[in-house]
This record gives structure tokens, sequence and C-alpha cells, in this order.
């Protein structure tokens, strides 16, 4: 029997292990099925190159609760330890017997299958334990089984031990303050978790839990539709069936595996986020990966796989390093070109999902000036008076220079945000021959914002933001058909409006054009829609009231019938009518004034019925 102290540096490394290194308790079971693994991918390697000539077998993890004795036991069937090893790679906690092993043989394996620090993971399993038992019996036929012990305190006892079959048992003696992992479910739910597409068969209550050969893993030429749609399933259980995905695959000049899945995005969108695992060797680390995968691409679900991503040694948070930044660029770039592939080659199934891919689309052009210079050809906009017809930015302005370019020669995009309440404003520009395009997610306004500089030949005006007749700025001028004294005379019935905050004016308009037309200044009322999701710094734009723009259509006949009348009570009236129709089709008619507006309509009816 050996009985020593543990060598590490400090006086004693539990304490530290609890309190900093791992914050997380529940990760004892990554660290602890993770070494297994390891174990179990060495032996592989020493087969594979004639040092292990015994019978391999299938080897597997198992995973055993007793709850009677308090006991979590891991078990593998992998390269085990010597007394020697034992004391080298557990009690000298400052050595990697996964480094060393990767150093001794270089050329005969690619390390990818190795996961490694065996040592400080081991001493997670402290964290829940008031005593761990090891039992190893290594795959060198000569050596003799070992149980090492510990409480937990620097002391430990390693002796012989009689182990019939190879390989490691770690047997954890539960503590008090941590039975929860005592319970069955708890465990299983871990092992899920963490374990779930490990390389090697995990085993508990007799049940297989983890998938050895995930779809990521695989060569996209053997995978097909159905293959990405189940394991999508796999992932998401209950989620609706992807848009389309993006294997990722590359070797130089940093490792990385995965499958990258369009979610068809909810209305709820928010709840969406956070639905990319960070994998290391199959080995589950996080699905905080807003480091390596860009913003934009946060609503993204599926599986990342990198061993060359830094992880801090208890891999809870990753370290910064030029590789994360390759990463997230060349994630950019495959969703990039898979997009333009996808448009390229089936513009009508693009269409068809543009409403969700839209917004990563739109959110990558404003933050990656990469992603926008091919954005710049995929980009659509969907005519909102035609649906189903979609125009790429080249093809709207074919379709527009002719009626839409301003007198400063800028291309007028229109666009509406809401349909039904913006008609009055879309018809009167149909008429004109103007093509409105539909940009109504919450992304709009801050990609109009933002695209403006970059597209300094273009400008977007929403549809209601001025009068038909100028919303494209030509110095165009209109002739009113009634005298000056009637048009003094109406401009004194709207000053008598009392509303804050209102511009009139009078304009000659054709005579088909609505008698009132309210309209909102483009720049103000863009900055209150962006205020009104969020957006960073504008918070005060959303206190501050509407500016509004109240044009009076003098050419409509309607003024020549109320400027007829003898009445001056009844011709106010009437004004304040029309224009508190004008502001209702804006929804800026509220409170005490539209209740004012449903009285006066009432009362002039009933006048109209008496005479």
């Amino acid at each position: 029997m050996q009985k020593g102290a543990i060598r590490v540096q400090t006086e004693n490394i539990f304490p530290i292990i609890k309190k900093f290194l791992y914050s997380d308790h529940e990760i004892f079971i990554r660290e602890l099925v993770s070494n297994a693994v390891d174990a179990t991918q060495k032996l592989k390697t020493l087969a594979s190159v004639g040092e292990f000539k015994g019978e391999l077998g299938t080897p597997e993890i198992t995973v055993t609760l007793d709850k009677e004795k308090k006991t979590l036991t891991i078990s593998d069937m992998g390269v085990g330890m010597t007394a020697e090893e034992v004391d080298k790679y557990i009690n000298q906690v400052a050595f990697s017997g996964a480094e060393e092993f990767l150093k001794k043989y270089k050329g005969q394996t690619d390390g990818a299958n190795i996961i490694g620090h065996f040592g400080l993971g081991f001493y997670s399993s402290f964290m829940v334990s008031n005593q761990v038992e090891i039992f190893s019996k290594s795959h060198r036929a000569e050596a003799p089984a070992v149980r090492w012990e510990c409480d937990g305190s620097p002391e430990y006892m390693l002796e012989e031990t009689t182990k019939e079959s190879r390989g490691t048992d770690i047997v954890l003696h539960i503590n008090e303050e941590s039975e929860e992992f005592l319970d069955e479910h708890r465990i299983q739910t871990m092992l899920e978790k963490f374990c779930k597409f490990l390389p090697v068969p995990v085993k508990f209550a007799d049940k297989q839990l983890n998938n050895t050969s995930p779809a990521w893993t695989k060569k996209p030429s053997d995978l097909t539709a159905e293959d990405y749609q189940n394991f999508y399933k796999e992932l998401y259980p209950y989620a609706e069936a992807p848009l389309f995905w993006i294997h990722l695959n590359v070797d130089y000049p940093f490792n990385l595996t995965g499958i990258l899945y369009f979610p068809k995005i909810s209305k709820t969108f928010e709840v969406q986020k956070d639905k990319i695992s960070l994998y290391s060797n199959q080995v589950f680390v996080t699905d905080e990966v807003k480091d390596i995968v860009p913003e934009f691409l946060m609503l993204l679900h599926g599986v990342i796989d990198s061993p060359d991503i830094p992880l801090n040694v208890s891999r809870s948070y990753l370290q910064g390093d030029p590789n994360v930044k390759k990463i997230s660029t060349y994630i950019t770039k495959k969703v990039a070109d898979k997009l333009d592939e996808i448009f390229r080659n089936d513009r009508k199934s693009f269409e068809e999902k543009w409403e969700s891919i839209g917004l990563f689309a739109k959110y990558g052009m404003m933050t990656d000036d990469k992603f926008q210079e091919k954005g710049n050809k995929f980009l659509i906009m969907e005519d909102i008076t035609e649906e189903g017809r979609f125009y790429t930015l080249e093809e709207y302005k074919q379709e527009t220079s002719a009626l839409q370019t301003n007198k400063e020669g800028k291309l007028v995009v229109l666009y509406a945000t809401n349909a039904v309440q913006q008609d009055s404003y879309i018809q009167a520009a149909k008429n004109k021959g103007y093509k409105i395009v539909k940009l109504d997610t919450i992304v709009d306004a801050a990609f109009i914002n933002n695209m403006e500089p970059r597209w300094d030949s273009m400008m977007f005006t929403r549809v209601d933001a001025d009068i038909a007749d100028h919303l494209i700025d030509r110095d165009e001028k209109s002739e009113s058909v009634l005298t000056s004294d009637q048009e003094t005379k109406l401009k004194e019935l709207f000053e008598h409006i009392p509303q804050q905050h209102v511009k009139v004016e009078l304009r000659g308009l054709s005579a088909d054009a609505q008698p009132v037309i309210v309209t909102r200044p483009e720049f103000m009322r863009r900055m209150k829609d962006m205020a009104a999701v969020g957006g960073s710094g504008m918070s005060w734009y959303a206190s501050m009231p509407d500016e509004i723009n109240m044009t009076i259509n003098a050419n409509h006949p309607i003024y020549l019938q109320i400027l007829d009348e003898n009445d001056n009570d009844k011709q106010q009236k009437q004004v304040r009518n029309l224009a508190d129709l004008a502001l209702l089709s804006q929804n800026l008619l509220t409170g005490a004034d539209l209740t004012a507006f449903v009285n006066r309509s009432v009362e002039l009816m009933s006048a109209e019925k008496k005479n």
C-alpha cells in the first residue's frame, strides 16, 4: 500500500476547484464521462498501431446509480491505468494524460478523439462527493489492478486490488449537499445534455443514451435531405421543419464541423435564441456561442464542433483567440454563399421563404460589410399591391427609374409597413404608376437607416410620408381652382382646429385625391419606429409628440360646397370632421378627440336629415 500527499502547488486544491474552477456542479458528469471516452479512444489508437494486441471487444461506458450506498459509478472498458499512471495522472495534478499521449503518438492519431485533461477534470468529482474511489486495471496484461481513494483532502491512498475486466471505475460517494445527484431522472437529464453525441456508447439504467455518429460527423455527400431533417428532429423534437441547412466542414486553417439550420421564424422569435450548441470533439460545451456565431445569425439552430475553439480549463467559457474571429468569418461566408446559391438556383423557393430568410439577410447586411456585398444581389422586396411579386434592387431600379427618380437623381423606393392602415396612400401612389414594396418587419426601420448612406443612389420614403403628388420631389407645381379669397377663408376654417404639432398646408391636388391628407415626416417617424423596438440610445424619440403634416386639397369639390354654406359654425364642424377623418386614417385620432368626432358626425347627419 502506498500513502502520500497529492503533489500540487497549493496546500489544498479542492476548495479552489469547488469555488472557482467549476461553478456549475453538474459539470462533473461531463468531465468523468469525457475521461472515460478518452480512455476508450486511447485503447483503440493503441490497437490500431499494434501496441495493444488483446481483444478490444465493443467498448462502452456505463453509469450506475446505487441509492442505498449513495454512490454514482462511471465505468469504462478503456486503456486503464497502472499504479504509476494513477500516481502520475491523478496525484500530479499539473500533468495532462491526454497531452502526453498526443505527443507520443503524433502522426498516428489526429488527436480529434482525445478530449483531454484527465487530471483537473477528474477533480470536479469532489464538488459532489465526500469520498472518491478509482478501481483501474491496465490494458497491460502483467500490470496488477489498483485502487485509489481520497476524501477530498490532500491525503490519498493507493493500493493493489482485484479487478476482472480492463478499464476504470470511478466511484463517487455523494455528499449530503449533493443528494440531488442520486435521483435517476436528474442523472439521465445530465447525461442527455452533456453526452448526447459522444463517440462511445454511454449506458444508464440499461439504456444507451447517445448517438455515437451524429450527422455533423459525416460527409455531406453521405447524407440525404431526410438525414438532415431527422437530425433536426433529434435536436429539437417539437420544432417545425427547418427551411434549409448548411453543413460546415473545414480542416484548414482551423478544424470546424457542424450543421446550422435556418428555422421558420415565428412572431415570438425571441424565444428561439440560444439554440446553437457548441461541442468540442462531440462533448457538449455550451449553448452560449455569441463569440463564435455573428449576432445576426443567433436565431439559427444547430451544432458547431471545433477542437480549435479555446476554452478555459473547465470548458465553461471561450478564451480570446484569433481562431474565434476566423471561425465567425467563415460561418458568415458560408451563410451568404448558401443564400446566394438558393436564390440563383431556386428563386421561387427563396421567395416563398423570404419572410424568415429576410430577417437574417437584412440584419447581416447591416452588421457585416462582406455579407452586404453578396446580400445586394439576393436581397428582395415584395410588391405590396401584387402578392408574390418580388424585386431585387436592380429589378426595382429598372421598373421605377423613369417615374421614381427625384430632382437630385436619386431613386425613391416607396414602401409600406401596413397594407390595411396605409391603403388609401398605397392606392393613391399606385394610381400614379408607382411601385410600392412591403417593409414591415421589426428590423426594417433600422435596415433602411443603415442602407441609405451605403446606397447613395437611392432613398426610402414610406408611402404615407407625403401626398402622392409630392412623394417624388421633382419641383412640379400644382394650381388651385379656388380664388384667393376662397383659399383665405378655407385656411381660416382649418386654423381653428385645436391640434398641436400640426402643420397645415393648402395645395392644389387632383380632384379625385382625398380632401385632407395627413402625413408624418419620414425622418422623425422612422426614428420613433426604431425607438419603439428598443433602438439603443433612442428611447427619447419614443416620448416625443408626433409631427403631423396636414395637406388640404384645394381642388376637391367638397370645399366649394362648404364655402357656399352661410353657417360658419357648421363650416367649422364640417372641416373639423374632414381633418379628423384624415387623422383617423393614420391612427392619430384617439381619446376625447375620437369621441368628439363621433358625436359631431351624428350631429351633422341629424342636421342634414332635418334639412
